[in-house]
């Protein structure tokens, strides 16, 4: 074998434009660099691994551009909240105090009292939203991803409210002066208060 044989690939001639050892670019393609693959026209190109994300926050309603995250709910907003779904409450819960002495008529508002707390809890789980919170346009969710709590959570953040009642009811009003207005429940559970319109 000899480096000028025609079978030798020693001995081939280089073309300047190619590089060595890559294939022979076709006539009427666009030229390719080599080591790099090249995506199909009219396809953005793909993020890789280990590049940072864009800034965001995934699941948050988009508001004024990519991954805005909604503004937090003030410390009015969620207390107008909260007594609007006391109000809610103050129809079945009269029927208890005036039917003391009826039974029947006590026992029908402990049951509607029972049934709008069950229902509030499962709203607000799902939708991270009870009568109170979509009638002032506010919205409970995860911190981190900005979807509703789920029923499970929903519920164990309305037993964390003991925590928001302890030292002279400071984390209901904890809120007014927090930077991300959570109270002491939001801070334990992971949620926040934003506003959904």
């Amino acid at each position: 074998m000899s480096f000028g044989s025609p079978n030798s690939p020693y001995g081939q001639p280089q073309d300047p434009q190619q590089g060595y050892g890559y294939p022979q670019q076709q006539p009427g393609y666009p030229q390719q660099q080599p080591g790099y693959p090249q995506a199909p026209q009219g396809v953005p190109p793909q993020q890789g691994y280990g590049y940072p994300q864009q800034p965001g926050y995934p699941g948050y309603p988009q508001q004024g551009g990519y991954g805005a995250q909604p503004p937090y709910a003030n410390w009015g907003q969620r207390f107008l909240g909260t007594l609007v779904d006391g109000l809610v409450f103050a129809v079945p819960y009269i029927l208890v105090i005036v039917g003391k002495d009826t039974p029947a008529l006590a026992a029908i508002g402990g049951l509607a009292l029972i049934a709008i707390a069950i229902w509030q809890l499962i709203q607000e789980g799902r939708t991270g939203q009870t009568i109170g919170k979509k009638a002032l346009g506010i919205r409970l969710v995860k911190e981190d991803t900005g979807q509703p709590l789920g029923v499970g959570m929903a519920f164990v953040r309305r037993i964390a409210h003991i925590l928001d009642s302890l030292a002279c009811y400071l984390g209901w009003l904890w809120p007014a002066w927090d930077s991300k207005r959570q109270t002491f429940a939001d801070k334990v559970c992971g949620s926040i208060v934003i506003r959904s319109q």
